[in-house]
């Protein structure tokens, strides 16, 4: 049996591509912190590799970004290929079968444009508090690039040096 479950938060935004034949892949990194610390005493976290294809790939590209907490199942895969200089390198992944994310919808959701704001749907509405990104049903876009608090009157300016991963 091989399964791979995965509880992290992306150290990078998700990287979508499309094959040759049109279906989308997406790349994602995932840290997960160790349960224990080191000789040190500091925490230590590895940072997994994940490939998701086709619908959930678009999915995580539209709705997640650096920092986003997500669980991962899948299967781990190791595969290898020749660089450009000639030597063989090995990679090991997981090939993910399902995301669902784990930020609640105030951390995650981002504020729709004005003239859309009645009709706007958060990726994360579903009748049900499952957030699987592999369902069928269609989602409506949300301008994830908008400042989220651009409705309240305010801007906050993160920098990617304020995030611990």
């Amino acid at each position: 049996m091989n399964k791979a479950l995965l509880v992290g938060r992306l150290t990078r935004d998700p990287e979508l591509r499309h094959t040759q034949t049109g279906r989308a892949v997406c790349q994602i990194s995932v840290a997960i912190n160790r349960p224990f610390s080191n000789q040190d005493g500091q925490r230590e976290a590895d940072f997994i590799n994940v490939v998701v294809w086709d619908k959930q790939a678009e999915n995580l590209a539209k709705y997640v970004r650096k920092g986003s907490q997500v669980a991962v199942e899948g299967r781990i895969q190791t595969r290898n290929y020749d660089n450009n200089e000639g030597k063989k390198v090995y990679v090991t992944e997981v090939v993910a079968q399902s995301v669902q994310f784990l930020d609640s919808k105030s951390s995650t959701s981002v504020a729709p444009s004005s003239n859309s704001y009645e009709s706007a749907v958060s990726p994360f509405d579903n009748n049900s508090n499952n957030n699987n990104v592999s369902n069928n049903e269609p989602m409506e876009t949300v301008d994830v690039d908008k400042d989220p608090f651009e409705l309240f009157g305010e801007s906050i300016q993160i920098s990617d040096n304020d995030l611990p991963f």
